[in-house]
């Protein structure tokens, strides 16, 4: 037979769950929305970062770490890789917590995301990496815009599984070749896997036309050519820095990553 007190207990927590059921659903987005950006520090502009295919929001803790020190609220953006068109809702649905202004970073087709997203009235500055940047006005997409250049060593290395592309392990030293063999294999263990035609159709919307941009290219890029990042920052105006990097320079030289940042955060 239970004890009293076992009995108390479980009444206790029965009714305590209910009571926070009940409140969850009564509280509001927009309350939630309103209280978590009271919390943000004033002053200075929020920095919001997009992760590119074969990678979730960790791929920018090495930045993220030093900009927080020094005062910016960040947040990666979550998204699930299965449109453009998806992925930048989830992007404004992480601006939506931050407060503004907002500065946009986007990592490989991260570039396309931000290229998008960046167009809300919020976001005043955007910073590309090694990233793609399509002028859907023009009719571009992301495909179209990566045909015009030679095809880059790490599209020997993928294969497509259930209708999602993975990186194979033998594809690392063209994607992340800069960092040591342990890194490279937790950048294999935590990658995200694109639906295969991602690249198909692009989010409406082109940002980098109307926003101050910076542009990070890597010299040493085996995924996306770094003749294209150089073509893509140049037709924005980007203030552009080049550095010997595979594709992931926020990885493998995050200091001068930040310090690109900064300029762009610095200007807003």
């Amino acid at each position: 037979m239970r004890s009293k007190t076992s009995i108390k207990r479980d009444r206790f927590l029965l009714t305590g769950a209910a009571a926070i059921g009940a409140a969850a659903a009564n509280y509001s987005f927009a309350s939630a929305q309103t209280g978590v950006a009271a919390t943000m520090s004033g002053g200075k502009p929020s920095i919001v970062f997009c992760h590119g295919l074969w990678a979730d929001g960790s791929c920018f803790t090495k930045v993220m770490g030093p900009l927080q020190a020094q005062g910016y609220d960040c947040i990666a953006a979550q998204y699930p890789l299965n449109t453009p068109e998806n992925d930048v809702t989830f992007v404004r649905w992480a601006m939506d917590i931050m407060k503004s202004p907002i500065v946009l970073v986007g990592h490989s087709y991260g570039g396309t995301v931000i290229t998008a997203a960046g167009t809300d009235p919020r976001v005043k500055a955007l910073v590309y990496i090694n990233a793609l940047a399509p002028d859907t006005a023009a009719g571009e997409t992301s495909q179209s815009i990566q045909q015009k250049f030679p095809a880059t060593d790490v599209l020997k290395h993928i294969k497509v599984v259930d209708g999602r592309i993975w990186l194979t392990k033998e594809g690392l030293p063209y994607f992340c070749g800069d960092l040591s063999a342990t890194e490279q294999q937790l950048v294999w263990a935590t990658q995200g896997a694109p639906a295969a035609n991602i690249f198909a159709h692009d989010a409406p919307g082109v940002a980098w036309k109307t926003k101050p941009t910076w542009y990070i290219v890597g010299k040493k890029d085996h995924t996306v050519n770094p003749d294209l990042e150089r073509f893509l920052a140049k037709r924005m105006k980007a203030k552009t820095t080049e550095l010997d990097s595979s594709h992931v320079p926020m990885l493998s030289q995050p200091d001068r990553v930040v310090d690109v940042i900064l300029s762009a955060a610095q200007s807003v």
